[in-house]
């Protein structure tokens, strides 16, 4: 992850702008910070994908039972309600609160907070760059955040409104009163 400064050529890249770079270059994923920042993510490695999949996976089967909301993928940018435009690896947002947003809104980055998010470390990521992202997201009203750190083995949990809660090697986590039934097994993540 490496966020360039482009104040030489705007002071901020418009919505409009960051969706035309995206589509031009669609192997590379990016962010903007709220303060207008472009953060360029370079692919994951495989072991990384692997386990972002299975995460997703475990969030989506619970989804589909459960039929609450919509999980969305690494791919997926969130206008944020701070302004930046951020990517988590797994989201998922409350059914009632996306079907609020017009049809339009939808096919672009959406103008909403998610409800849960997770961040996967990947040995490219910089932990603390990763822990000031899932401050950034319960700033915003992001109900459920996990931080997952697969080399350490370890899990930062972020509650809106509370303390990170730090997790040494959880055999697995639930998705608490956010998202109820939910429970994922770190076996294969931390091995």
């Amino acid at each position: 992850m490496t966020a360039i400064n482009i104040s030489a050529f705007t002071e901020r890249i418009s919505d409009r702008e960051l969706e035309k770079l995206c589509t031009d270059n669609p192997e590379t994923r990016f962010e903007i910070t709220k303060t207008g920042r472009l953060i360029v993510m370079s692919p994951t490695g495989s072991e990384s994908g692997r386990k972002n999949s299975k995460l997703l996976i475990r969030v989506g089967i619970w989804n589909e039972r459960k039929k609450l909301g919509e999980v969305f993928d690494s791919s997926t940018g969130f206008k944020l309600s701070n302004g930046a435009t951020r990517s988590p690896d797994v989201s998922w947002i409350e059914l009632n609160r996306w079907q609020a947003i017009p049809k339009q809104l939808q096919r672009k980055f959406a103008p909403i907070d998610p409800d849960f998010v997770i961040e996967l470390m990947s040995p490219t990521d910089d932990l603390t760059q990763l822990q000031e992202k899932m401050v950034e997201y319960m700033d915003c009203g992001v109900k459920l955040g996990w931080l997952i750190n697969p080399d350490d083995k370890q899990v930062e949990i972020y509650r809106n409104g509370q303390d990170k809660e730090v997790l040494n090697n959880p055999s697995s986590i639930s998705g608490e009163d956010i998202l109820p039934g939910l429970s994922v097994d770190f076996t294969d993540i931390f091995n």
